[in-house]
């Protein structure tokens, strides 16, 4: 997959009738509810029908299941994600007939213009930071329009369309395509290596965010204890820009101390300003906090209220979300799939259990995303489950990926620093409910983690439990 090819967005009202092929997905069908909701007329097309299909088509659009070349029948501008292949019948159809081509990324620019656009970018923490944010801001009041790259807990949607001025949406840079966005206030969560296949390597990826942070029109707000964001400062403030600062770092314009954990929740204060209860666990939420309280000091929000909106936020859907307890056994799920959100995730599920039990065990069920990302970092994803009790390690989830020889969860389960019999390699899925069920012990919490199918263990393993 090669990075997006970039375009000027265009205006909602400029758009036509639009076509969405993928609809399904998640970053697709919420630009589509945010379109129908203003009255703009939208088809689209998807694999398999889902709730998301269903919700659309409730909402007016026509959605076909499949993918036809009939399909594209009085549309003007077709959407297009980076999976859908050159090969695709509709994409095909669309080209024969002139159409207009965007990519997903220049559709969410078009429903953001207009708006304060809030644009939450990094290689970790963005999908959270922005649900958090877009959680509080409707606690105070805001009604923002959002698009996040999940769903919240909350509403059960990751996207919809509100009736306050503010637009908050997750800044994908996977492929680049973050690019065409220009955010009138961008937070920076960090800036690491990923997504090689598409950069090549490391300071591909700095560059992109480099040019990211170019295009920001107000307000940066970077985590300076991640060295690849606080790089970014200089050359933002060297424009012009206003840079503010968060993290526990000395310096930061935005200091936090004190993080601690609080049953499954997180304390920590904000210096010169008070403590904050979050009712979401982990020392790298009370960091995504902190970027959220910068943000709504810029939307001229008190902090007294921003800190009771913070307090509501419950989660986003696989992130670190519950699935069940039998047996005394806590399990959860979480989408991580980078060495750096592993080790944030089971350094958290240690701090729910330090204050629930304090003898129970951090179980870690880890499915590797990716034949690229798992040649890259196998050594890193070794270490960071390191951090739990007993790591098991499926099969490498290819998505759109071949296999690769030689890579496999076993290249991941032979570097992780654990004692003998504490790691297992499972490339059998159906047998790992069993796997755990046969270790896990009252007190222990169970984390499976990934961003394949691995999610649909954990109702299997809490039904294995009972």
């Amino acid at each position: 997959m090669s990075l997006v090819k970039l375009v000027d967005p265009v205006r909602v009202e400029d758009l036509g009738r639009v076509h969405f092929i993928g609809i399904g997905g998640a970053g697709m069908s919420g630009i589509a509810r945010i379109l129908l909701k203003r009255g703009v007329r939208v088809s689209g097309s998807d694999a398999r029908s889902s709730e998301l299909v269903a919700e659309l088509r409730e909402l007016g659009a026509s959605v076909h299941i499949g993918h036809a070349a009939s399909h594209i029948k009085d549309v003007d501008t077709v959407v297009v994600s980076t999976a859908i292949r050159d090969s695709n019948p509709e994409l095909g159809e669309a080209l024969k007939q002139g159409l207009r081509i965007i990519p997903r990324a220049a559709a969410l620019a078009s429903v953001m213009a207009g708006r304060t656009a809030v644009a939450i970018a990094g290689t970790h923490g963005k999908t959270t930071t922005t649900s958090m944010l877009t959680v509080a801001l409707q606690k105070c009041g805001a009604d923002p329009s959002y698009c996040v790259g999940g769903q919240l807990v909350t509403t059960g949607l990751g996207a919809d369309e509100g009736a306050g001025t503010v637009f908050v949406a997750e800044a994908d840079e996977s492929d680049g395509s973050f690019l065409m966005l220009a955010p009138d206030i961008a937070v920076v969560t960090n800036v690491e290596a990923d997504h090689l296949d598409n950069y090549g390597d490391p300071r591909a990826v700095h560059d992109s965010f480099a040019r990211f942070a170019d295009r920001v029109g107000s307000l940066l707000v970077i985590c300076a204890d991640d060295p690849g964001s606080a790089e970014l400062a200089g050359r933002a403030r060297s424009r012009g820009l206003r840079v503010r600062t968060y993290g526990l770092a000395e310096g930061a314009d935005y200091r936090l101390s004190g993080v601690r954990p609080d049953g499954f929740g997180t304390v920590f204060e904000i210096e010169g300003r008070g403590d904050v209860r979050l009712a979401v666990p982990g020392a790298h939420n009370a960091l995504n906090a902190t970027a959220v309280i910068a943000v709504a000091d810029e939307l001229g929000l008190s902090f007294e209220e921003i800190r009771g909106g913070l307090g509501a936020f419950t989660g986003a859907k696989r992130r670190f979300e519950a699935k069940g307890e039998a047996g005394g056994v806590a399990v959860f799920d979480s989408y991580a799939h980078h060495p750096t959100e592993l080790a944030a995730d089971l350094r958290a599920a240690r701090d729910v259990v330090a204050s629930y039990s304090g003898d129970g065990r951090v179980i870690a069920v880890f499915q590797p995303h990716l034949y690229s990302r798992t040649r890259f970092f196998a050594d890193e994803f070794g270490a960071a489950l390191g951090l739990a009790d007993e790591a098991i390690v499926l099969d490498v989830y290819g998505a759109r990926e071949d296999p690769e020889p030689g890579v496999s969860g076993a290249l991941v389960a032979s570097r992780v620093p654990l004692p003998e019999g504490q790691v297992s390699y499972a490339p059998d899925r159906a047998a790992v409910p069993a796997l755990v069920a046969e270790r896990a012990r009252p007190g222990d919490i169970v984390l499976t983690m990934g961003a394949g199918d691995v999610t649909e263990l954990g109702p299997q393993i809490v039904a294995r439990l009972s």
